[in-house]
């Protein structure tokens, strides 16, 4: 980045900050809320510092599950530095630290106590709140990824294990879950520890489910004689780029042209619209797309241009 101060000041920046912000929150709901109250310890920073502070109240020592947070994740963030190098950014820098400074927010704002009518945890069942949590966590992770950000934490660790052990980056991230997962031994039974490890494994499974559902993508395939009028309406109106090849039909052997275009559900949507007001006869195949790399966002500035 040649001018960082001259980047603090675009809309861009803040809307990224923002998404963040309510990003991070909404994970740190995840873990005051299902997380820290059933003592369920999944494969990330949060459940090992609930195992951490558990282990050091029993030895008299009372440190709140946030502030340990906040103080592994700062551990977590010099090693990289000193392990890995720069490859972290200041958005991973930033949201690794703001969790444990959530959670406490969210314990202030309504604690859990309030809302544990019997039992030990929200819903009452380790099962329901692995369910809501994973749920709740996955949605924020997803919602990180897209901006290219991350909670940080068991990233990590994940990153520090691929480089040194030299393990897939999968393969990394499942052992430093599961290793944190094991940790739980410590304060919880063997059939808490096997719910941890589930949830882990699942959590992968949801974070790759709605990660694909933001980022997919409509792949059109229009044959019609009147293709020009709708590239027209692709390229000025939906300002989004589309791809013209020369094909032969089998049944009639005319010469005819195929339109291939990638468009939001919105956007395709609005292009059936206009094939009906203009009484556009056309052939349609369609498919979803879960990742786009090009030119895809340079939609804003053609437009802006």
């Amino acid at each position: 980045m040649e001018n960082p101060l001259k980047y603090l000041k675009t809309w861009k920046f803040w809307k990224e900050l923002i998404i963040m912000t309510l990003g991070m929150m909404f994970g740190a709901a995840a873990v005051y809320y299902f997380l820290m109250p059933s003592k369920l310890i999944i494969g990330s920073i949060s459940g090992f510092s609930i195992v951490l502070a558990e282990v050091f109240s029993r030895a008299g020592i009372n440190i709140s599950v946030s502030t340990m947070i906040f103080v592994i994740n700062a551990i977590l963030l010099v090693l990289a530095w000193i392990l890995i190098g720069k490859e972290f950014g200041a958005k991973t820098v930033y949201t690794a630290l703001i969790l444990g400074p959530l959670v406490s927010l969210w314990e202030k704002i309504l604690p859990y106590e309030k809302l544990v009518s019997e039992g030990t945890s929200v819903m009452n069942d380790p099962w329901l709140d692995l369910i809501c949590f994973v749920l709740m966590l996955s949605i924020s992770q997803a919602i990180l990824f897209r901006i290219n950000a991350s909670t940080g934490g068991l990233d990590i660790i994940a990153k520090i294990v691929n480089k040194y052990l030299h393990f897939d980056i999968g393969t990394s991230v499942a052992v430093a879950g599961a290793m944190i997962c094991l940790s739980a031994f410590a304060i919880n039974p063997f059939r808490m520890v096997v719910i941890g490890l589930i949830g882990t494994w699942i959590n992968g499974l949801a974070v790759d489910y709605f990660t694909a559902s933001l980022n997919r993508r409509k792949r059109v395939c229009l044959v019609t004689d009147r293709y020009e009028e709708v590239r027209q309406f692709i390229i000025k109106d939906l300002q989004r780029g589309c791809s013209l090849y020369p094909m032969k039909g089998g049944y009639s052997l005319d010469d005819k042209t195929e339109v291939v275009a990638l468009l939001t559900q919105n956007e395709f949507a609005e292009l059936f619209n206009f094939l009906g007001r203009n009484n556009i006869n056309a052939f349609i195949t369609s498919g979803n797309v879960s990742e786009v790399y090009g030119m895809w966002n340079e939609k804003r500035r053609r437009h802006e241009k």
